[in-house]
Order: C-alpha cells, then sequence, then structure tokens
C-alpha cells in the first residue's frame, strides 16, 4: 500500500489504473484505498510543483521566501508544540519544522517584499510569548523543491559514435 502513496506523491495526476498496474493491484483495491486515505486526511491535497520564474511575465508579482529560525523557551507539559501552532495559523507562514540544532523551528514564510517578510518576522512572529529569537535566510534562487530540479540539464557534450 505504500508504494500507491509513493506513486501518488510523484505524480498526483496518475489514474488509478495506471496506479494498478505499476503496483499488480486490482484497481478496485487502488480506488478503495485512496478513498480511504483522501478520507481519514493521510492524503491532504494534491499539487503541482510550478517553476515561477519560467511562467512569470509581470515583475511585480514575484513573491520573497525566507527560512526562518526560531529559538524558544519550552513550556512544561506542551514543549514547543502550542508555539509552533500559533505560527502555523499565520497566513505567511507555509510550514514549520521541529529541529535539532541551534533554534528550535525553522519556518519557511513567503511575502510580496523583503521588507513584507521583515515586517512579519519583527511585529508578528518575535512578538509571540516563549519567541527569544529569530534568524532570517531569503532564498536567493532555488535549485530544487520537492524533490523537481529548477535547473536545465547540461547539453550532452560526448561525440556521437556510430557503427
Amino acid at each position: 500500500m505504500r508504494q500507491i502513496l509513493e506513486l501518488l506523491e510523484r505524480d498526483a495526476q496518475l489514474s488509478h489504473d495506471t496506479i494498478a498496474t505499476m503496483t499488480g493491484l486490482p484497481v478496485a483495491e487502488v480506488s478503495e484505498a485512496i478513498a480511504t486515505w483522501e478520507a481519514s486526511g493521510a492524503i491532504r491535497r494534491y499539487k503541482a510543483v510550478v517553476d515561477w520564474d519560467t511562467v512569470d511575465e509581470d515583475p511585480t508579482s514575484e513573491t520573497v521566501t525566507a527560512f526562518i529560525d526560531v529559538s524558544l523557551a519550552p513550556a512544561r507539559g506542551v514543549g514547543f508544540d502550542d508555539v509552533a501552532a500559533r505560527i502555523a495559523r499565520f497566513p505567511e507562514v507555509r510550514s514549520v519544522y521541529l529541529v535539532s540544532g541551534s533554534h528550535d523551528l525553522r519556518c519557511t514564510v513567503t511575502g510580496r517584499t523583503i521588507r513584507a517578510v521583515s515586517d512579519f518576522v519583527s511585529q508578528k512572529l518575535s512578538t509571540i510569548d516563549r519567541v527569544q529569537s529569530t534568524a532570517t535566510h531569503f532564498v536567493l534562487k532555488t535549485y530544487k523543491r520537492d524533490g523537481d530540479a529548477f535547473s536545465q540539464p547540461e547539453p550532452d557534450h560526448r561525440l556521437p559514435v556510430t557503427p
């Protein structure tokens, strides 16, 4: 069954028939498993990974992405979960992870400008109780996201071989 989820994660447009052929399972079993996962929330949604740099004609429509590392003071009985849940509710926040290392949380945040992201950090994020410090890292260029490379493959410079 894990194989079905891995196939959908790689390509959400695969039909149930195609997945059944690839896994060797009956179509009815594949359809039932997918419906169950969708109903239970195991499958959250289907999405496309878009390279906006190749399709945006309007330079004013760009967004800025930043990774924000957050250091917290833990609270007895809840650890970091309550603060992470509060941060996750902001519409600017795309993801929140509990991480190891010198910081406790890593957030992915988007905004229309660098100023919008910095205002979010200074006015909303850093004012949350128990947030001790933040470190903001702006994304300058995306090379790979969600397993998809955003760079063009290097051309093959080998000489052709003829028989």
